[in-house]
């Protein structure tokens, strides 16, 4: 089989198109790196949907926790503690089940047990904890003199916010969220090692890999293969962010821009 068909049989396989079985035996390089691509999908999948879902209510909870009412503040510091003081591999086998117990007595709906919904799920209320906390620091920081000029030109409210507050907020905020991003989409891998399973075999990259390196037993090719797929990702994940960076910033001289400082964290 030539390195073109491999790539058709396997590259949604993770999609559950293409070939019905794995491959056995004699394992190429070709089926490695195409299989574990197939899996970035699901990790992309994870990332991109829980970034977005999470941006919104990271933004909901920072002007929460900026609130002067305490029955906006304390739901919104409450929810980030519990989801910033708990490590995300125990909420992944917390929410599996929950939701697997919620399926059992029929209250909630049997998707919710699946890694595309269940692991999703978990994600998007983990980033948006952490971003928050990111828009909030930057919320707090929003020049005064800017507030107040807004007030001189008769702007208040909900304009006010759109006008002024919201954008200075992002342009704070963005450096740090770009790194949370890129922490996310890494963090991606643990959906692997929770509870929510990979139905018929329909894994993410680490799932590929993994199976791969079991078969072998030499993790040294499929885990580096994993390892390039993800860089390629933080790069991509840089490259747009740093577009949005520079459209926050544009008004700017170029020696007041803020700088996109790469802080990768070492445990979440």
């Amino acid at each position: 089989m030539s390195c073109w068909d491999t790539i058709q049989d396997y590259a949604f396989r993770s999609l559950g198109y293409g070939a019905d079985r794995l491959p056995r035996s004699d394992f190429t390089l070709c089926e490695q790196i195409t299989l574990i691509g197939s899996g970035m999908i699901w990790n992309i999948y994870f990332g991109l949907m829980a970034l977005v879902c999470g941006f919104f209510l990271a933004l909901l909870l920072a002007l929460g926790k900026a609130s002067r009412h305490w029955w906006l503040r304390s739901p919104a510091n409450t929810f980030v503690l519990i989801f910033r003081g708990s490590p995300l591999f125990i909420q992944f086998f917390f929410a599996y089940y929950l939701f697997l117990k919620f399926k059992q007595v029929g209250f909630g709906p049997d998707w919710l047990t699946n890694a595309w919904a269940g692991a999703l799920i978990v994600l998007f209320l983990n980033t948006a904890a952490y971003s928050a906390e990111i828009f909030y620091g930057a919320l707090m920081a929003v020049p005064r003199g800017e507030t107040e000029a807004a007030d001189a030109y008769g702007l208040s409210g909900w304009k006010r916010f759109r006008r002024v507050v919201l954008p200075t907020t992002l342009r704070l905020a963005w450096p740090g969220y770009t790194n949370e991003a890129i922490f996310l989409f890494h963090a991606t891998t643990l959906v692997f090692f929770s509870g929510f399973p990979a139905l018929q075999q329909r894994g993410d990259a680490l799932y590929y890999a993994s199976y791969f390196a079991d078969k072998t037993f030499n993790p040294f090719v499929p885990y580096p293969i994993l390892a390039v797929y993800f860089i390629l990702t933080t790069l991509a994940i840089i490259g747009v962010f740093g577009l949005v960076n520079d459209r926050l910033n544009r008004h700017l001289p170029q020696d007041k821009r803020a700088k996109m400082r790469i802080r990768p964290q070492i445990i979440r």
